[in-house]
């Protein structure tokens, strides 16, 4: 496609999945797959599941590549057969592997939101047209007899009619034909799709793999460890905090909290500032997540205790105090499920990033004045 044209299954600063020849940490999912491969039992429809960012993408590319070099008629397991692949890998100068790389390879087709020329800008869901190309592969496709593979990145952006669509090629699939979606969030899907696929879950990353991960996609950091837990073990999320100076921006947020729940005002309006204007509209984006995030460390501690790994100097202690216990720790959640709300309204009204920053951050200080009057009082 067009070097002008975004791509809406590629994290920003980061080699597109197809581009990705390992997979790392996700052996269990790898060879899940290679058992029904090599014991003739595969599906043809294949849900990969897992947090964002943890390489679902990365290893549909993978498996792609692996049904696409091989043989129609190589089920695995049969007698006369060549000895079962204990591996996913190909050769990056494999044909199929450098077509694939092209977006040339005759047998793959990939579906994902497409670009809407009157609105130029990528369409917010998969509709139901893109589905309907999916025929004219299949019907292109069928002459030569060989495999056909489908990615779906991701399942969950389809509509309502787009969704139709695809539960009916699960329920009657081509001839030699293998369905890969990718879902974030599966429970979003029909319950008939997912009935009609195998699941392949994907677990977040440690540190270890995590560092490796992020050396492999070409980024710099000298805290996977801190990365790790700040991005719940996903290597997308990863990437876009490293890009985005996340942990800086979180380390600002952890000392504006620390002083909860009296609360240094100026250092609040300085943070909601920071996020004023389009050319900010990034670190916008990145501030309401951190947020989100930090609720939720914060309260999880009231539970489990304040984090092993800290994403920011003082987290535990400060976390420690402001969430001491399990009734603190729901009031946190709450707080988290109502703030959500409100950043996802406040968004769709346009409203001013400022504004709704520091709204957030008040409602943060009115909950943590609560909660210590309570304690107080106890």
């Amino acid at each position: 496609m067009s070097d002008d044209i975004p791509e809406a299954d590629r994290v920003e600063g980061a080699p597109h999945p197809r581009e990705t020849l390992a997979l790392l940490g996700q052996s269990a999912a790898e060879a899940g797959f290679l058992e029904a491969f090599n014991t003739g039992r595969m599906h043809h429809g294949w849900l990969i599941t897992g947090p964002r960012g943890v390489g679902k993408a990365t290893l549909a590319w993978r498996i792609a590549r692996f049904l696409l070099a091989r043989p129609a008629e190589e089920d695995g397991g049969l007698f006369g057969a060549p000895p079962p692949p204990g591996t996913l890998d190909i050769a990056p100068d494999h044909p199929v592997a450098r077509q694939v790389a092209a977006m040339s390879a005759p047998g793959l087709f990939l579906l994902r939101r497409a670009w809407d020329d009157k609105k130029k800008g990528l369409k917010t869901v998969i509709t139901v047209d893109e589905l309907r190309r999916l025929k004219g592969f299949f019907s292109l496709s069928a002459s030569d007899g060989g495999r056909r593979v489908v990615i779906v990145d991701a399942a969950d952006e389809m509509n309502v009619n787009a969704a139709n669509a695809l539960l009916k090629l699960l329920e009657e699939p081509p001839e030699k034909a293998t369905l890969l979606l990718i879902s974030h969030q599966p429970s979003r899907l029909l319950p008939t799709i997912r009935s009609r696929c195998r699941e392949l879950r994907l677990a977040t990353l440690g540190a270890d793999d995590m560092a490796e991960a992020l050396l492999a996609a070409g980024a710099q950091v000298n805290d996977a460890g801190t990365l790790a837990a700040l991005s719940g073990g996903s290597v997308g999320e990863a990437i876009r905090l490293t890009n985005l100076d996340g942990l800086a921006l979180y380390s600002e947020i952890v000392a504006l909290f620390a002083t909860l729940p009296r609360l240094d005002r100026p250092r609040a309006l300085k943070l909601a500032d920071s996020a004023a204007g389009k050319a900010s509209a990034a670190r916008f984006d990145l501030m309401l997540r951190l947020f989100d995030l930090f609720l939720s460390r914060l309260a999880r501690s009231g539970v489990t205790g304040p984090p092993a790994q800290q994403a920011a100097p003082g987290e535990a202690e400060m976390m420690a105090r402001l969430c001491p216990d399990a009734h603190a720790a729901r009031v946190w959640a709450e707080t988290a499920e109502t703030l959500g709300t409100r950043a996802r309204h406040g968004r769709a009204v346009n409203l001013d990033p400022a504004a709704l920053i520091l709204d957030t951050v008040l409602r943060i200080d009115d909950t943590a004045a609560t909660l210590a009057a309570r304690q107080a009082s106890a």
